[in-house]
């Protein structure tokens, strides 16, 4: 591997980490000493990018840094298109029309021999139910979860009993199933999980909740056990 790639695979693996990582375990993601760590941080430090030291934590990389075009390896467009396809066929109307739009501007950058790449693709999704939020408009969670806004929402739960309920939206996750909102209740002081298809009415409120979304999720994970991604 050269080093110009070696570089560039440790800005990819820094911008995947969210919080902190030592540098043991970058240089053992990038197959590298501790000591070319050091040289390889040091000479994208001197490049621009805004990579802080955190003393007993690691290294974290600041938005801002921009890097010109990457060339996508085949699995990776694979994973693109197979992901895009999933999007297409299983979110709602908005979220599909975005994913084969993101499709079609990632296959115009791609140089001439890979350009038939996502149509040749043998990655396929089955059939599925396309849409199971009933008629709730889900990009109005999407944009309450991206500006922290408050939910007003009617719920109706397995019981069959309907409550009227306040809700902090952290992430929409999409199952086979089901999409299920996660959130925070103000009714029941805790996390909890919301079927989309049981949200009979949704209003977005001009609040914004009082806790930051990143923070109330790392709470939601560490609650469920989960593992950051």
């Amino acid at each position: 591997m050269s080093r110009s790639q070696r570089l560039l695979n440790l800005i990819q693996i820094l911008r995947r980490h969210r919080f902190p990582v030592t540098g043991t375990t970058l240089a053992a993601e990038v197959g590298i000493s501790l000591r070319t760590l050091y040289r390889d941080i040091a000479t994208l430090q001197e490049q621009g990018a805004n990579i802080d030291s955190e003393p007993g934590l690691g290294y974290i990389l600041r938005p801002g840094f921009m890097l010109p075009p990457l060339m996508f390896s085949e699995e990776e467009i694979e994973a693109l298109v197979l992901g895009s396809r999933w999007v297409a066929k299983r979110g709602d109307a908005r979220l599909g029309a975005a994913a084969r739009n993101a499709l079609v501007k990632i296959t115009a950058v791609l140089p001439g021999n890979l350009q038939d790449a996502p149509e040749a693709s043998a990655l396929l999704i089955g059939p599925g139910a396309p849409n199971l939020a009933g008629s709730l408009d889900l990009s109005v969670i999407r944009k309450a979860i991206r500006s922290e806004h408050k939910l007003g929402i009617n719920y109706c739960d397995l019981k069959g009993a309907e409550s009227i309920r306040t809700i902090w939206p952290l992430a929409l996750g999409f199952f086979d199933d089901a999409r299920v909102v996660i959130a925070w209740c103000e009714l029941r002081q805790s996390f909890r999980h919301f079927r989309a298809d049981r949200i009979s009415t949704l209003s977005c409120s001009l609040q914004r909740y009082p806790r930051k979304r990143q923070a109330l999720l790392k709470e939601w994970r560490e609650a469920e056990g989960i593992s950051p991604q």
